[in-house]
């Protein structure tokens, strides 16, 4: 996702929010979702924000198939997530992915 896309998720779509996370929703009438990472500096160094960002980009590649098709999503972690056990985070982010 561009700029442009991240924008229109913020200014067009809806938003979900748990202990977690907080998801951006669009709808953008293509065959497949796609997703975005947003990730604030004040989580962390550039090392902890990349391991963020690692961990969240596999929980969505191994539960691709389970999310519907046709949304854009913007993912905002929040500082708990640094921390968090990775099967809880993929279980709470499933949640969030699964009923835009």
């Amino acid at each position: 996702m561009r700029r442009g896309d991240f924008d229109a998720v913020y200014r067009a779509g809806r938003r979900r929010s748990s202990s977690h996370f907080t998801v951006f929703f669009r709808a953008n009438l293509l065959p497949h979702s796609r997703f975005g990472f947003s990730i604030k500096k004040a989580l962390g160094g550039a090392v902890l924000r990349n391991r963020i960002r690692r961990r969240l980009r596999e929980a969505v590649r191994c539960h691709r198939l389970e999310i519907p098709p046709g949304w854009d999503m913007v993912i905002h972690p929040k500082s708990i997530v640094a921390k968090a056990q990775h099967s809880a985070l993929t279980t709470d982010l499933l949640r969030l992915l699964l009923n835009p």
